[in-house]
């Protein structure tokens, strides 16, 4: 049975991280843009992803989705979204394949907190733990990508 998905992973990336730690919004821009599958091998995460494609109707759009070890799930994170998780247990082990190499000087990222996107992390604003880097994004509207 075919599902009309066809993609090629090249890379496969492993992060571990404590309750509260939030990574992303982050994205790589086109011509390297990659196609990710999320899947939690420990713990539990909340997983959400940003629509960055400008000619679709779903662009500044959010999805989340609570993923767990237990419930043995996977995410496909299309090119073209912006992706980031928060570690809602007290840790979570994370797998997620991508279909292009990581490009640094095309990598990107979209504020966690920007106003515009009222994305609910599940965690209190002074329990989360984010990195200076992803403290330092643009909001969606001053963000450079190529979608």
């Amino acid at each position: 049975m075919s599902t009309g998905i066809d993609i090629q992973f090249v890379q496969d990336n492993q992060s571990r991280s404590m309750r509260g730690v939030l990574r992303g919004l982050h994205y790589q821009n086109a011509p390297h843009a990659q196609t990710k599958m999320v899947r939690v091998l420990s713990g539990t995460i909340l997983d959400v992803v940003l629509d960055l494609r400008k000619h679709k109707k779903t662009f500044g759009k959010t999805f989340q989705l609570v993923m767990s070890a237990e419930k043995n799930q996977q995410f496909l994170v299309p090119a073209g979204f912006a992706h980031g998780f928060i570690v809602l247990s007290e840790s979570a082990e994370l797998l997620y394949k991508t279909d292009d190499f990581h490009c640094p000087e095309l990598e990107g990222g979209i504020l966690y907190n920007d106003p515009a996107l009222d994305i609910d992390w599940k965690t209190p604003e002074m329990e989360i733990i984010i990195s200076d880097r992803d403290k330092k994004h643009p909001k969606l509207k001053d963000a450079n990508f190529n979608f």
